[in-house]
């Protein structure tokens, strides 16, 4: 039996966080919650958690997730939506805890900084996509890896062309056919940003160019990534789409809890599906390859800029075909500046940059 490891849990009340709680609370010989935090959107179950689960700390907003990410602890889970999850996640990394990773745009805004801070095997990816390919990975050594193959269920609007996107509402792109995630990122999942985030993701946590790495997908999302190698083999993790997989082996990693979901019922017909990615209807995968290949701040703006772009469309303000757009625009239009000595600061700058850049041209309505 492992011994019980001590958690921290950003994001408590969110979809990563309270499926986390469930894990716990299955097991509560292995992991004991000892900081709790969360962005204050739901303080009535916020308030239940912490009375339920007495942690040493526990606090509301991004300094009480930077606080908590510092605590001496064994595991911390960064299951935070956004921007506002990067401060956590280098304070964790700093403080040489293990650092279970679901909050992607940390990642994606400042990758060399948080690569460079971050010891080896010290980030454990929660991301079921890059779960699946760290599992995959142990059958075999890195210069046997020919490609990373990426899926996507291909979102509440698969098989629509660019033109059949046009009227596209709110509640239709909050309609995810098989998962269910957070406002954010259900809609960026409808854009396909969310895959396109998890390309240059991919690319930073295993080191693989974007030239190796593909997206394909997969409606029913019980395949949850592929490796493929040089003799022609591929390895796939698949189970029923659930979370409670990957948190908990981000929670135990390298080890795996017992029971942590169902697996796939071998009894009944089951049929997998694979798709070519259409790059002309969903065409935010290939702006992220663009973003990643140039490289420094390019992907902190990619992300910067949807975030501004989502939160418009969910306001009303906003197309849901603009969003891709303008990230485009506002990618095409940043200075990238120096791609090998970033810092903090450049990073906050132009997360800043990219936000005041797309909302001027959803007021304007026009090109950079």
């Amino acid at each position: 039996m492992s011994q019980r490891r001590d958690i921290v849990i950003l994001g408590s009340t969110g979809s990563i966080g309270t499926q986390a709680l469930d894990i716990v609370r299955a097991n509560p010989d292995r992991f004991r919650v000892v900081g709790l935090t969360a962005g204050g959107s739901q303080p009535d179950l916020f308030e239940q958690q912490v009375a339920e689960l007495a942690p040493a700390f526990s606090g509301l907003g991004e300094e009480a997730s930077v606080e908590a990410a510092a605590m001496d602890c064994d595991v911390v889970l960064n299951g935070i939506t956004g921007a506002v999850g990067l401060r956590p996640t280098l304070a964790a990394l700093e403080a040489g805890t293990t650092l279970a990773l679901a909050n992607k745009e940390s990642l994606i805004m400042a990758g060399p900084l948080v690569l460079e801070r971050a010891r080896p095997g010290q980030i454990v990816p929660v991301d079921s996509e890059h779960s699946a390919i760290a599992q995959c990975l142990r059958g075999g050594s890195p210069e046997e890896v020919r490609r990373l193959v990426l899926t996507a269920s291909g979102g509440p609007f698969r098989g629509r062309t660019r033109d059949q996107l046009g009227d596209v509402r709110v509640e239709d792109a909050l309609a995810h056919p098989t998962w269910s995630m957070g406002p954010v990122v259900t809609i960026n999942s409808a854009t396909l940003v969310n895959k396109g985030l998890e390309v240059i993701e991919a690319h930073l946590l295993f080191g693989i160019g974007f030239d190796r790495i593909e997206v394909v997908v997969h409606p029913t999302s019980v395949v949850h990534s592929m490796v493929e190698f040089v003799d022609g083999s591929t390895l796939v993790q698949a189970s029923p789409p659930t979370m409670h997989i990957p948190i908990a082996l981000g929670l135990a990693w390298p080890d795996r809890v017992p029971d942590a979901a169902p697996a796939v019922d071998w009894t009944r017909a089951e049929t997998w599906e694979f798709h070519p990615l259409d790059d002309e209807a969903f065409p935010a995968v290939a702006l992220a390859r663009e973003a990643g290949e140039r490289g420094g701040t390019a992907p902190c703006v990619y992300n910067a800029a949807n975030e501004a772009c989502v939160q418009a469309f969910r306001e009303g303000v906003l197309p849901f075909v603009r969003i891709v757009e303008i990230v485009g625009d506002v990618v095409r239009a940043h200075d990238v500046g120096s791609t090998t000595h970033l810092t903090l600061d450049d990073v906050l700058a132009a997360d800043t940059w990219a936000r005041e850049a797309a909302t001027d041209l959803i007021r304007q309505g026009s090109p950079a």
